[in-house]
């Protein structure tokens, strides 16, 4: 797989919320040396702030100035505080009220089990509070196979539900067997007495967390329309799973759950997107916001 890179410093401004990149060397090096390979780091990382050093002064690299001079030299004391880096990221990103910034600081789940996610998952759950604190309401993010899906999927769902900007949420699947393991793996943490399989088109109400089959809250009669029997506002969030099986195809049986429950904010997530001259998932979703 290649040689792994290793970052210098990566200061956080909680846990798992990245915000500036440090690259040190000693000071036989110029101040500046290693600027091209800590920003090639920061993009990797989705990381804003860049800052080299030789432990006689920082060179500071600001990728949301878009403006001015995006490096300068700082003296050892004059090093920007979390709040001031924190603010200047919150800017550039456009989030702005106070409802949007209390999604983008919500903590991630944490237990003792020192379980975080890689940086890829990291990153796409950011992005992707990120998009719904800016009011985007249909998402996608394209993981490939075997880099955790359904694990950033609960700690999007973790966020949004623990601030109560998302209250009750509907998790499609297209298999029996992932609608368990996602229950009883990673979605754990919400504890069984919010959570729920709609099993057999019995709609129980009294839940907070939903998980369904496509095909089993539709039927080919219209009375086998499981999902009417909640109303279209019902669900705050549904995220869908390997989403290019249907809700790409204005032909899919399953895809007037969709459009049901519009009001919802909608993530799909997919390893392989659609794009044909008769399926697209870019055209119902958007550009991917993370991949």
């Amino acid at each position: 797989r290649g040689v792994r890179k290793r970052a210098d410093y990566i200061l956080y401004y909680k846990p798992n919320l990245p915000i500036a990149i440090i690259e040190a060397k000693d000071n036989k090096h110029n101040v500046g040396d290693g600027m091209q390979q800590a920003l090639e780091y920061s993009e990797i990382l989705d990381i804003p702030f860049v800052f080299t050093s030789n432990g006689d002064s920082f060179i500071f690299h600001d990728k949301t100035n878009k403006t001015r001079k995006v490096e300068k030299e700082l003296g050892l004391d004059e090093f920007p505080s979390p709040a001031i880096l924190w603010k200047k990221y919150l800017q550039e990103k456009e989030i702005e009220t106070p409802e949007a910034i209390e999604i983008v600081e919500q903590e991630y789940y944490s237990d003792d089990s020192g379980m975080s996610p890689r940086y890829y998952q990291q990153n796409a759950v950011n992005r992707t509070l990120e998009s719904i604190a800016k009011g985007l309401d249909r998402i996608l993010l394209i993981m490939a196979t075997g880099t955790g899906k359904t694990y950033t999927a609960f700690n999007i769902i973790w966020r949004l539900w623990k601030n109560g900007t998302k209250k009750r949420i509907l998790f499609l699947a297209d298999r029996n067997a992932l609608l368990t393991q996602t229950k009883n793996g990673d979605f754990s943490p919400f504890g069984n007495d919010i959570m729920h399989i709609i099993k057999n088109r019995k709609i129980d109400k009294s839940y907070q967390i939903y998980f369904a089959l496509y095909q089993g809250l539709t039927g080919v009669e219209e009375s086998q329309n499981a999902f009417k029997e909640f109303s279209p506002d019902f669900f705050d969030l549904i995220v869908i799973d390997e989403c290019h099986r249907g809700s790409a195809s204005e032909a899919s049986a399953w895809r007037v759950v969709l459009d049901y429950f519009s009001n919802a904010t909608q993530i799909g997530l997919t390893a392989t997107p659609k794009e044909t001259k008769d399926v697209s998932n870019m055209s119902y979703f958007g550009e991917p916001v993370y991949s």
